[in-house]
């Protein structure tokens, strides 16, 4: 962190438009310490850029945290969600580090340096899936969600097959009229003021549960302890945002990322143990693991908690785009390298990654239960295992030692991310191997 002080000059960029070229090497500056980076010029301010990261962390995980709590009580929660957040941190800080050192701010790059063509690949495949499964499971939420908020706004009966009290035509409506358009944003930094918009849904959905204290009792169910931990550890992923976010900061430094990336990660810290201390506190005999049944299970007409799943709603739509970004940018990167920016292709992946989801939605959501199996692989590797690695093979040896602390700890952390990979797969495994058909929260 030393040399981050001097952030007072920054270099002149390449042309924004051509994607980041694979051999791009930084050019020294006069001092020679900081690294310039070459591959873009970035416009966006540090507000925005904390909107974003918060979207992209938000994610459905704030859906299954009270349940996650209502199985560790309080201070096992506090104390875990604690010590994922501090994870989280540091993996940001092994991430930024790596790309200073190779002056280039995307995953797949830092994958390329660390082990070749094989690293790259390697980020690429696990930032899609991770990032497809999360798409997929907030368009399922939209797809079951949205129709009874509709029903109960209207005053529909249930029976009355209106076609826009179908879920399968709403998830693709939705696709089309909000999601599709923020897709096609060029840039991350535009989609800052819906992530604002986004984050303060959220926060809306926060202040009315809060509200609500209504006690109903309701006999316990049998809620297995297991998925406490992988709901837990995921809750944080937002590192295959992390770097197309820093790509587009002004005047970029790695203290200023990371400190957008403590922001963010302090503001959902908050937000997720508001939401599942109330959660659980209002339902605290029968949490299932998702807020939002539970709730509607009390009064489905009540217009306050319509409102609040509107704000859902709304929250888990506008972050669909924030999350398709980095699938695309490593699309281009494993199947595109090189090419200067293209709108058609740049259009054609978007359209395409929807289409996909939304046909995955509509047509075999019995599928999505593999997604669980996916991002127990994918997300123990973007948190943990690739930022470990490609750290110690990024950070020239006569810098730091293989003996160094900082290499000694990376080495550890890419252990810890195992465990988790392990114990998550055997929890679902097991859960399988049960038949019961408990559900994973998501990112």
């Amino acid at each position: 962190m030393e040399e981050e002080q001097n952030g007072a000059h920054h270099g002149r960029f390449d042309d924004p438009d051509s994607t980041i070229a694979e051999n791009i090497e930084f050019l020294p500056n006069s001092e020679g310490k900081k690294p310039r980076f070459t591959d873009f010029e970035g416009k966006t301010s540090f507000g925005m850029s904390v909107f974003n990261l918060g979207n992209a962390i938000m994610g459905s995980g704030i859906l299954g945290l009270a349940y996650a709590m209502a199985n560790t009580g309080i201070l096992l929660f506090l104390f875990l969600l604690t010590a994922v957040a501090g994870l989280s941190c540091y993996s940001i800080h092994l991430l930024l580090k790596s790309s200073g050192i190779v002056g280039i701010r995307s995953y797949e790059q830092l994958g390329f340096r660390a082990f070749g063509i094989t690293g790259k690949m390697a980020a690429g495949i696990a930032i899609t899936l991770q990032n497809i499964g999360a798409m997929s499971s907030y368009l399922y939420i939209v797809k079951s969600e949205f129709p009874l908020v509709l029903q109960a706004f209207l005053k529909a009966d249930t029976s009355s097959g209106e076609w826009y009290l179908n879920g399968n035509y709403l998830v693709v409506l939705v696709s089309l009229s909000v999601i599709l358009p923020l897709a096609l944003m060029k840039q991350l930094g535009y989609l800052g003021y819906t992530s604002g918009f986004s984050l303060s849904c959220m926060v809306f959905f926060l202040s009315a549960v809060s509200i609500c204290h209504h006690h109903h009792h309701h006999h316990c169910k049998d809620i297995k302890t297991a998925y406490t931990i992988p709901i837990l550890a995921f809750a944080f992923v937002c590192h295959p945002e992390v770097l197309p976010i820093y790509t587009e900061l002004r005047n970029p430094t790695q203290r200023k990322m990371q400190h957008i990336s403590n922001i963010s990660i302090l503001i959902m810290y908050t937000m997720y143990f508001l939401a599942a201390l109330f959660g659980y506190l209002t339902f605290y005999t029968n949490v299932e693991a998702e807020l939002l049944h539970t709730y509607s299970r009390i009064d489905p007409y009540d217009t306050l908690i319509l409102c609040v799943r509107l704000a859902v709603l709304t929250a888990v739509t506008l972050t669909v785009p924030i999350v398709l970004f980095p699938v695309r940018r490593a699309i281009q990167e494993m199947m595109f390298p090189n090419k200067t920016f293209n709108w058609i292709r740049h259009v054609a992946i978007a359209v395409i990654l929807l289409t996909f989801i939304n046909i995955l939605v509509i047509f075999a959501p019995n599928i999505l239960g593999i997604f669980g199996i996916i991002g127990a692989t994918s997300a123990p590797c973007l948190i943990f295992i690739f930022p470990a690695v490609f750290y110690i093979r990024i950070v020239p040896k006569d810098k730091e030692p293989m003996r160094s602390t900082p290499k000694i700890f990376a080495a550890c952390f890419a252990g810890l991310g195992m465990l988790f990979m392990i114990m998550s797969l055997s929890f679902i495994i097991i859960d399988w191997t049960t038949g019961s058909s408990s559900a994973l929260g998501g990112h």
